[in-house]
């Protein structure tokens, strides 16, 4: 009797706690561009994607964090200068705050950037390390919408705070959409 007493206890608590954490994947496109710079130039939109995991902290009926690990490809393209590719391992500290009860939320905190490559092609070719800065900063907001239990749809744009190249005064502008299968 004090077997199963036990085995209930910990069935009841894996339960209550798969409320509370929850682990997911997540993948889509990014439409990245640089904001600023020196006016004259121009900057064209570039496509890359993003990938990577999450983890859910259900804390309140309506609130949870939700930081994330991701692989993000961004950059921009600049006219007659070649397109600038920077790829970074993004940590994404999201409150989400929910608007319909776990159905749509309001996703929104800081990014933190970290540069893993950086090059410039010009022309189709390699030209070589774009002497991009090693970290960015940046704030994302977006929204959810909790398609079932496991399946998510999520939709953010992430405005950098900090420069993205040593080289000129631009900074990371990103809009993702993701799909994510939680668990």
């Amino acid at each position: 009797m004090k077997k199963l007493l036990v085995l209930l206890l910990i069935s009841v608590s894996f339960g209550t706690q798969a409320q509370f954490l929850r682990f997911g994947f997540k993948a889509g496109p990014n439409f990245s561009n640089f904001n600023g710079g020196v006016s004259g130039i121009d900057y064209k939109g570039k496509t890359g994607f993003h990938a990577g995991a999450l983890v859910q902290l259900k804390l309140l009926d309506n609130f949870a964090l939700q930081p994330e690990l991701l692989y993000s490809s961004q950059g921009a393209e600049v006219k007659d200068a070649g397109d600038f590719n920077l790829n970074y391992i993004s940590v994404p500290v999201l409150a989400k705050f929910f608007v319909v009860s776990d159905k749509l939320s309001i996703d929104v905190g800081p990014q933190f950037s970290f540069l893993v490559d950086d090059t410039k092609l010009v022309y189709n070719q390699i030209s070589g390390s774009e002497s991009g800065e090693s970290f960015d900063f940046a704030l994302a907001g977006g929204l959810g919408v909790h398609l079932t239990k496991s399946i998510w749809v999520q939709a953010r744009y992430t405005i950098g705070l900090t420069e993205a190249s040593s080289s000129a005064e631009v900074k990371n502008a990103v809009f993702q959409v993701s799909g994510a299968f939680v668990f």
